[in-house]
């Protein structure tokens, strides 16, 4: 920070400094006092300016395409898209399950976007009540409702200039999909009980994880908000459709960790590398990375092992069984088994039982949907006419 000192001031050239962007200006003679109030005042100043711009180059960098890791084809087209839409204002679609990274993918695109000065708001739409998802999206006026006790502004409000996720967009009620289309066409609103019309000027960034073109076949979802939202569609890819990605997430995961938890970064042991790799993985990334957190903090040696990512694994959805069935009741023969026939053998049964229902199938068994079709093609199994 700069501060003008002379002899010689005058209102003009004091404005001409203060142009320039000189921080403060003090004419002769001063005293010592006060001179000592400016220059702690600019420090500070200063210190403030200094912190929000390294946090700044640190989300940029934390938030960066180059970070995201991800080798295999799909994870690339997505890599590649979002790259190309984060100099636009756009308004994107992602598309995916839970825990494949929307909201790091949403980030990376504020970041990397002319916007990236702006705010960035994640707001949760399966979260929030539909009574209070509209207040909490455009604000209310005082004595809108009862406990209204002041005006209130909101996120399209506080994120202007910046970039809006609304995350889980296909959980909003009829009524909030209503408003946001109509806000969207008139990029413009009214606060909750108010006339003021509002301008806004934010980036729309909507994600989901379920299927949200069969929700608008079956008018959950309004196509003309789906039309407006999904101009610039992107998938991410669950982690079993890109398993090359898995350890090297795992290993960036424990690097990660451990320095976060002050301790000594530990390798994978083969055997805890070929569970990693086995698992289906059904939380994607953020199940992964659960597991290697607990992992690191039960690690004593050098090593990650098999066992120290099992037991928050161990009632897997996979492995568990429904209906009247119990594990006690199976016994393991003498001779012992071949599991990936044991279990293989049984995935069979419960499709014949259901003559080809993937879905029932699967509440046979006691897994989810896409669990079962991720052991039909990985035990090969023939499955004739379509799988649902």
């Amino acid at each position: 920070p700069v501060i003008i000192v002379t002899a010689f001031g005058s209102i003009e050239t004091a404005v001409d400094a203060m142009k320039e962007g000189a921080f403060d200006y003090v004419t002769k003679p001063f005293k010592e006092d006060e001179i000592k109030l400016i220059i702690g005042r600019a420090l500070r100043v200063s210190t403030v300016l200094t912190e929000n711009r390294v946090l700044r180059e640190e989300l940029e960098g934390k938030y960066n395409f180059n970070k995201i890791i991800g080798t295999s084809k799909a994870m690339l087209d997505a890599l590649s898209l979002a790259g190309e839409v984060s100099s636009t204002d756009t308004t994107v679609l992602l598309l995916g399950e839970s825990g494949t990274g929307k909201e790091l993918f949403a980030r990376a695109i504020h970041y990397n976007s002319p916007r990236r000065a702006g705010p960035f708001l994640a707001i949760n739409c399966a979260a929030i009540p539909d009574t209070l998802l509209e207040s909490e999206l455009f604000g209310y006026e005082r004595g809108a409702f009862t406990g209204a006790e002041r005006r209130r502004h909101g996120k399209f409000e506080v994120a202007s200039g910046g970039t809006i996720l609304l995350d889980e967009v296909a959980d909003m009620s009829g009524a909030v999909q209503a408003k946001l289309l109509r806000v969207l066409e008139e990029k413009q609103y009214e606060r909750l009980g108010g006339d003021e019309t509002i301008n806004f000027d934010v980036r729309l960034i909507c994600a989901t994880n379920k299927d949200i073109i069969q929700l608008v076949a079956e008018d959950s979802f309004r196509d003309d908000l789906y039309y407006r939202v999904s101009a610039y569609p992107i998938r991410l890819p669950p982690l079993r459709e890109r398993r090359e990605d898995i350890l090297p997430i795992a290993k960036a995961a424990t690097i990660e960790l451990a320095n976060q938890m002050g301790r000594k970064v530990p390798g994978l042991s083969e055997e805890a590398r070929r569970f990693i790799l086995q698992h289906p993985w059904q939380g994607n990334i953020r199940e992964l990375k659960n597991a290697i957190e607990r992992a690191v903090i039960l690690t004593k040696g050098n090593q990650i092992e098999a066992e120290h990512l099992q037991p928050p694994l161990a009632a897997d959805r996979g492995s568990a069984l429904s209906g009247n069935g119990r594990a006690e009741d199976i016994t393991l023969p003498e001779a012992g088994v071949r599991l990936g026939e044991v279990e293989r053998s049984l995935i069979l049964q419960a499709l014949e039982r259901s003559q080809y229902n993937t879905s029932a199938a699967a509440k046979l068994l006691g897994i989810s949907r896409p669990t079962m079709r991720y052991r039909v093609a990985k035990y090969d199994i023939p499955v004739p006419g379509r799988v649902e």
